[in-house]
């Protein structure tokens, strides 16, 4: 064989496997672009279901805050409704007794009520004065009650489950002089 036919043929073998390995190329690359559009749909689905998420939990956020104090409202209408009751009552001498018992009654539904929904009253009479749960109006000379103690409540504190909504008003106790 000569010369030129021998090149030939090894040029026609090269051509043919670098024809062989473009096809091969074309192959992959048309795969990866597969790939890189499923990928992009995926991620373009996700993008969409994470903003209907955000979306969903704002307005569950809005309405727990439009429409959180629901139970308490429901609680507190019955006691309304007692309160409304007392107050169409004539009061006489011969009812007196039973209208107070009617109204001490409907302020332990109330406080009943409040409890149900988390509110308690902040234990004061003869503690220790905690500024975190106490404001403090004056001080006044005892020999009753210890130095630094709660003398007397002028407005009674609550929480709410364990944060302070409204700080108890109270005379503190100091030495006599």
């Amino acid at each position: 064989m000569s010369d030129s036919k021998v090149n030939n043929i090894n040029s026609e073998d090269e051509a043919s496997s670098l024809n062989g390995e473009a096809n091969d190329l074309n192959t992959e690359i048309q795969k990866f672009q597969e790939q890189a559009e499923k990928f992009k749909t995926d991620y373009l689905y996700l993008r969409a279901e994470f903003d209907n998420y955000r979306k969903n939990a704002i307005k569950e956020q809005s309405d727990l805050i439009k429409y959180g104090a629901r139970k308490l409202a429901l609680d507190l209408l019955s006691v309304l409704d007692n309160f409304e009751r007392a107050n169409s009552v004539q009061v006489t001498a011969e009812n007196f007794h039973d209208y107070v018992k009617g109204i001490e009654m409907t302020s332990n539904e109330l406080k009943n009520a409040l409890g149900k929904n988390g509110i308690t009253e902040i234990p004061c009479d003869g503690v220790p004065f905690d500024p975190n749960q106490h404001e403090a109006l004056s001080s006044e000379m005892s020999d009753s009650v210890p130095a630094g103690n709660v003398l007397r409540v002028f407005k009674k504190g609550y929480k709410l489950q364990d944060k302070i909504i409204r700080p108890a008003q109270v005379v503190v106790a100091r030495k006599p002089e």
